[in-house]
């Protein structure tokens, strides 16, 4: 991938706020991801397919679930990428609510 794609993937709000949780979580599946994002499920499964098919994040199923997490196979100036956002203070307190929402979510999968 190069790095005008990442940016471009990067550049739609739902899919950040997906990969900025998924970075911080380690994996989740799509009932966090909607509930975390207050959108629909279709919604999050398209953009995290986006994601899937460029190859940023893996799935794995875990009984009924399936779970997304950072792909072992990122290069490293994407990785870096990924770990500069997710560590900018400033950039997560505008994503805070989605933390909030997330840590609230009742009958929430065990990973």
């Amino acid at each position: 991938m190069l790095p005008h794609q990442l940016f471009k993937l990067l550049s739609d709000e739902t899919r950040l706020r997906c990969l900025l949780l998924i970075a911080q979580h380690k994996a989740l599946c799509v009932c966090e991801l909607t509930a975390a994002l207050g959108e629909s499920q279709p919604k999050i499964s398209r953009h995290l397919a986006q994601l899937r098919q460029s190859g940023v994040v893996t799935d794995e199923r875990r009984g009924q679930w399936v779970y997304y997490h950072l792909s072992p196979h990122l290069q490293p100036w994407q990785a870096k990428v990924i770990e500069q956002l997710h560590e900018a203070d400033d950039l997560l307190a505008n994503y805070q609510d989605d933390h909030q929402r997330l840590s609230n979510m009742a009958d929430r999968p065990c990973p």
